[in-house]
């Protein structure tokens, strides 16, 4: 079995993996400072939850109007352009005297670039590596997503304390100029995967072949639904915990940062397959609880519980490279996270306007109810998908 060492023998695999590192601790302590702000000042579970996760909204508008960047432009280019520009905007961000509505309103254009971007990295991943190394590679991937959000809430959560919003930006500013500068030296360039000219009508010919795939689209769903509600849990943290909020954050990421370990790298592929499920049903089974005042201990625990089941994640976007031709793969592969994060982001903002009616603890029951439901629905699509990739996943 290939071992996270051997990944990082690879150079432009390092590359990738210090530039996400790098971007998610930038763009965590930003959500943080922005979302707690925005409570301290308003008091409404809803617009901390449009500060925290709207600008995951826009990733939809990327997907269906230049995804195909992802496949017909050389990456490194489009990866460190859209990386640099995250820079620019955050330094913007530090040096204007913006308010909150400004700052949110940027942090939504620099969502939609963010999106494009989203493709070509995914898509890169699959050309450095062999495709067999794709589970173990994205598995990293999430660890460092993971790791770096317990970085960036604990920088975002100290700087809050020392800083102004306008510092926090500062250091999301020279963190994703570092990450343009790692990934304009660490990778090698590639030629697209297709010649088509990237635009609106390239994208939308993509999509309709991705959603004509019997078995691409309930993996799209499930990689997006499910996981949108429980994430809309995780938006109701603020309010359910105020204080202990990060606590909560924090635990959710070592939750997940777990999960992704232990389906990457420890389970086999049949143990992969067996645990499918069990994975996503306790991503939301862990959440209903929280109808009660939970100690704050007790609804750590239980946050990186449930976390832990986004590791099924793993196994299907395996499954979705397996099935997506491989011209669209980079396209595929960004649209799907751009869907689950409009998803995230739709759900948050739902559940933030759910809790002001009937309170956080209850919202955050309500969404996990909802999730398990689409999960119990999805299962026969999913095992048909499973099944139809099978064939072209490598064991072990």
């Amino acid at each position: 079995m290939q071992t996270y060492r051997d990944l990082f023998a690879s150079r432009p695999f390092r590359a990738l993996w210090t530039s996400t590192a790098l971007t998610v601790a930038a763009g965590t302590a930003v959500s943080l400072a922005l979302a707690s702000t925005v409570y301290a000042s308003t008091g409404s579970a809803l617009l901390s939850a449009v500060a925290l996760f709207g600008p995951s909204v826009m990733q939809v508008v990327g997907a269906t109007t230049l995804m195909s960047v992802a496949d017909a432009s050389p990456p490194r280019r489009t990866l460190t352009a859209v990386t640099a520009f995250v820079a620019a905007v955050a330094a913007c961000q530090a040096l204007l005297p913006l308010g909150p509505l400004g700052r949110v309103a940027l942090t939504l254009v620099t969502a939609y670039v963010v999106s494009i971007g989203a493709g070509a990295r995914w898509g890169m991943l699959t050309r450095v590596l062999p495709e067999a190394s794709f589970r173990l590679a994205r598995s990293a991937m999430n660890v460092a997503v993971g790791a770096f959000q317990v970085v960036g809430f604990a920088a975002g959560g100290l700087l809050l304390q020392v800083l102004s919003v306008r510092g926090v930006f500062a250091l999301a500013a020279a963190l994703s100029a570092l990450a343009a500068v790692v990934l304009r030296t660490g990778l090698p360039e590639q030629p697209p995967r297709r010649t088509a000219r990237p635009g609106l009508r390239e994208t939308w010919h993509g999509n309709r072949r991705l959603l004509a795939e019997r078995h691409t689209r309930p993996l799209l769903v499930a990689l997006c639904v499910p996981n949108g509600l429980v994430v809309g849990c995780e938006a109701l943290f603020v309010p359910y915990a105020e204080g202990g909020a990060g606590v909560l954050f924090v635990a959710g990421a070592l939750g997940m940062l777990s999960g992704d370990v232990l389906v990457g790298r420890v389970l086999t592929g049949e143990q992969r397959r067996r645990w499918s499920t069990p994975l996503r049903v306790l991503l939301a089974a862990a959440f209903l609880p929280f109808v009660l005042p939970l100690p704050l201990a007790v609804a750590a625990l239980l946050a990186a519980l449930g976390s832990a089941g986004y590791g099924a994640s793993l196994l299907q976007q395996e499954q979705l490279v397996a099935l997506a031709p491989e011209d669209v793969r980079g396209q595929a592969l960004g649209v799907e996270g751009s869907a689950r994060m409009t998803a995230q982001g739709v759900c948050a903002v739902l559940a933030g306007a759910l809790a002001d009616v009937v309170g956080a603890g209850v919202g955050i029951t309500v969404l996990a109810v909802a999730s398990l439901v689409v999960t119990a629905a999805l299962v026969p699509a999913l095992a048909r998908a499973e099944l139809a990739a099978r064939p072209r996943l490598l064991p072990g």
